[in-house]
């Protein structure tokens, strides 16, 4: 997408989210944000990669504590070190589907090459010694609980059809909390969505009539809020879910009235949930959906969300990502969002929704509310009526719960905007840390996979995003599946098709000076007065840290004051590139001339571009020092200088200038060379010439016979009698040993001598033989009048010397041989023959 196209869709984003009551404060290009610096695949250092002799790795389970890293992948499930992923100290279980299940696969009409597998897509630990895990199996979903010290497969296999997924492309999460199993998928080959709990005394899934709570939703996350923690109320536990259904409140999509619309939502229930006693028996009573908005309603694709919190869960704050809906199709942006808990609960405690059949549609409702409030967790109030679990709630509140799970309030991001609106990227997956600054601030360190295998490195500033990096940690196109941080480790583990890639947090060492250090503003690293490094919890207050502004600390405006001249020269009129490379994107290049001259585009012949300086027809009071500097939030770094000398003329050497004599010469031979050159390409023309014609003229005598000349074609001897005059003109039908026909008449078959290749005598040149002498008047029997292809043999026949097969090209020859050779045989019955025959001239 064009960067005028981007422009035109983000502020068109504007315009839309502002027409629907969603102003934002800051201009489309404050939302966007470029990463200061872009790392390619071949330009990574310090990364290590693991990946087996399989697919799909992205299920990721990281213990910090122990130092592994569990990988759950298709067909098998690895322990790494989380240290050194690459170490090959790796476990492995082996965990395939079996044949019988794949061929029951591929005759439901699945795709034995991608979904008849067993996908791992759950892989939790469950309590001290075991881990548990689940995998799609070929649509025949299992779990299993694994021994982590043996790391084996049991012998027994739990049913998996209620806790995982059949299809493994279809949206998942899943908790263990306190010995509870919370997913949430499509679970059965053609059932609905929901939200469920296994592994507990009493299961609980959501309703389903008279009104579905869930809208054909696809799940994204799941995040356990401690909320019992140090309540004043005495609140319970919560699971929030995020994820994107059909919105049910808007019946239609703003660009496509036939289109339902999709929209992001969140969710919770409460942990000690157990479910209505003759009202909800089995079902979740504490059931509660509202709208998450960001940026523009109604069209926003939740993508990846991620949380945070500082110790205690009121300050928990969620991340998440969005991307465009189907509507837009080529059109390609992301947008990040921050959401505190207070803003969630607010929407959860604010008015209900209601489904009026008449009108067919959802409406605020306004009337009487039962108490306790519905969807409410047991608190301290509700025991004090008498209420100590769900099965003890009024039926009117449960009636309630059934008819009213969505809020009217809608979830919305702080500040009432969005960190970020990035366009041409479609953001996949989100982690995110909090880091400590040298300047007593805590930072948000957000990592953003994208659909193409790049990380974006991003530190949250006030109500924007600096995006410090820009990292290609895939050489292939492929999406980021996973994501996890590792404090012990500084390293973040990246999970997809092709394998896990272990990426430092930060690679300090990079930025060679101070201000590469300073305007990274990367709250990881930090300048120690020699070089940039990594932070740690007990540095001193000499480093140099500007997370903030990202320009203050070091010693003068001007970075790297000092480097090595690099002389050009070049002649007046010619063009000349000066190349001065930017490390940074946001950087600006400024351009001085002899220390005071500002360069820039205005300025004749001089073009400044993203390569470097480019003088054009340069003159010579062109000449002098350049220097590159880039300059990036009021500071500049010095990246190049040049010294540029213009020459007016080619300079002449001392033996050019006290010998003119000499270059005349020269010159003067240089003259004769060409003249003698041009005299030779005429005399070989006119020898091609008269080759040409020489062909020309063999070409025009092709037909006619030549003594002694090489003919390409055959050649026939014939026996000319009375007899044989019927067969003068006859195809060669008999075998190639034959030499006569049956009825006497002579035929001389030519051949051809041995060629190089078939005999190893190298072949002589033929000599041209004589022309025979002429007859003399006495033998010719008054036949001087016959054509000179015929020679006289004997008394009674001639020898006839033909082309086979082509007539005589010569007009003398119109008639017929075969009349004319009659008319002389008749003349010779009155002739006296010879008495003596003679022989052959040929």
């Amino acid at each position: 997408m064009s960067g005028g196209t981007a422009h035109l869709l983000t502020t068109f984003f504007m315009a839309v989210a502002a027409a629907m009551g969603y102003p934002s404060r800051r201009s489309a290009t404050d939302l966007d944000a470029t990463p200061r610096t872009t790392v390619t695949f071949d330009e990574l250092s310090g990364v290590r990669r693991f990946n087996a002799h399989t697919l799909n790795y992205s299920t990721l389970l990281l213990e910090d504590d122990r130092g592994i890293l569990y990988v759950g992948a298709r067909g098998a499930i690895f322990a790494l070190n989380s240290s050194d992923v690459a170490d090959g100290s790796h476990r492995t279980i082996h965990w395939e589907a079996s044949p019988e299940k794949q061929i029951d696969c591929q005759q439901k009409g699945k795709n034995n090459k991608t979904e008849c597998f067993n996908h791992v897509r759950f892989l939790q630990r469950l309590n001290s010694t075991h881990l548990y895990a689940c995998g799609t199996y070929a649509f025949h979903p299992l779990c299993a609980a694994i021994d982590a010290n043996r790391f084996v497969l049991p012998s027994h296999f739990e049913e998996g059809k209620e806790k995982c997924p059949y299809d493994p492309a279809r949206g998942y999460t899943g908790l263990i909390v306190d010995g509870g199993l919370y997913t949430a998928t499509r679970y059965e080959f053609r059932s609905l969505p929901d939200i469920r709990r296994n592994l507990h005394q009493r299961p609980l899934k959501t309703e389903e009539s008279p009104l579905h709570w869930l809208n054909d939703a696809e799940f994204v996350a799941s995040v356990l809020v401690r909320e019992s923690r140090d309540s004043l109320v005495g609140d319970d536990d919560k699971i929030y879910y995020f994820f994107t259904e059909r919105a049910g409140e808007e019946t239609t999509s703003f660009f496509d009235k036939s289109q339902v619309a999709r929209v992001a939502r969140v969710a919770r229930v409460c942990k000690s949930d157990v479910g209505g006693k003759k009202i909800l028996q089995r079902k979740w009573t504490s059931f509660m959906k509202a709208r998450l908005v960001c940026y523009i309603p109604y069209y926003e694709v939740l993508r990846s969300v991620c949380s945070l919190d500082e110790g205690s869960w009121d300050s928990t704050v969620f991340y998440a990502a969005f991307t465009l809906s189907a509507q837009w199709r080529t059109m390609e942006a992301s947008a990040v969002c921050r959401y505190s808990i207070s803003a969630v609960q607010h929407a959860f405690e604010g008015p209900y929704m209601e489904y009026q059949d008449s009108a067919r549609k959802w409406s605020r409702y306004d009337g009487a509310v039962p108490d306790p409030r519905p969807g409410s967790c047991i608190t301290d109030h509700s025991r004090r009526k008498g209420y100590n679990s769900s099965q003890d709630l009024p039926n009117s509140v449960l009636d309630f719960v059934k008819l009213h799970p969505l809020m009217f309030e809608e979830v919305k991001p702080a500040g009432g905007e969005p960190l970020l609106v990035k366009k041409s990227v479609a953001y996949s997956q989100l982690a995110v840390d909090r880091v400590q600054a040298l300047d007593g601030h805590s930072y948000d360190v957000l990592f953003m996979g994208t659909g193409d295998g790049w990380i974006h490195k991003a530190v949250v500033v006030g109500s924007g995003i600096h995006i410090v990096e820009e990292v290609q940690v895939f050489r292939d196109l492929q999406p980021v599946e996973s994501l996890v941080i590792s404090h012990a480790q500084r390293s973040l583990y990246v999970g997809a098709a092709s394998g896990i890639v272990q990426v430092p947090l930060a690679t300090c060492a990079k930025y060679t000076t101070c201000y590469d250090c300073i305007l990274a503003r990367d709250p990881y690293c930090a300048w120690d007065g020699r070089v940039c490094r990594a932070t740690t919890a007990m540095d001193s207050t000499e480093l140099v840290q500007d997370i903030q502004s990202g320009n203050k600390g070091c010693r003068s405006i001007f970075g790297r004051g000092f480097l090595p001249w690099k002389n050009r020269t070049v002649l007046q009129g010619d063009d000349v590139l000066l190349p001065c490379d930017q490390r940074s994107n946001l950087a600006r290049a400024v351009w001085l001339l002899n220390g005071s001259e500002v360069l820039g585009m205005g300025q004749d012949r001089l073009r400044v571009g993203v390569d470097g300086l480019l003088v054009t027809d340069t003159l010579p009071q062109h000449s002098g020092e350049y220097r590159c500097y880039g300059e990036e939030r009021g500071l500049r770094t010095l990246l190049a200088a040049y010294s540029l000398t213009v020459l007016p003329e080619l300079p002449r050497s001392a033996t050019a200038a006290t010998s003119p004599h000499a270059a005349s010469q020269s010159a003067n031979d240089m003259k004769v060379a060409y003249i003698s050159a041009i005299v030779a390409l005429v005399v070989l023309c006119a020898v091609l010439s008269i080759v040409l014609l020489y062909v020309s003229c063999l070409e025009k005598r092709k037909g006619k016979y030549v003594l002694g000349e090489p003919r390409p074609s055959s050649v026939e001897l014939q026996t000319v009698s009375a007899n044989c005059l019927r067969k003068g003109h006859r195809q060669e039908e008999e075998e190639e040993e034959e030499l006569a026909y049956p009825d006497g008449c002579l035929r001389i078959i030519p051949g051809e001598a041995p060629t190089a290749a078939t005999s190893p005598v190298k072949e002589l040149p033929v000599a041209v033989p004589p022309l025979p002498p002429p007859l003399p008047a006495e033998l010719t029997n008054g036949m001087g009048a016959l054509p000179s292809v015929l020679r006289k043999m004997n008394g009674n026949s001639y020898m006839l010397l033909q082309q086979q097969e082509e007539p005589l090209a010569s007009p003398l020859y119109s008639a017929s041989f075969t009349e004319e050779l009659s008319k002389i045989l008749e003349k010779r019955k009155h002739t006296q023959l010879v008495e003596k025959l003679d022989e052959s001239s040929v």
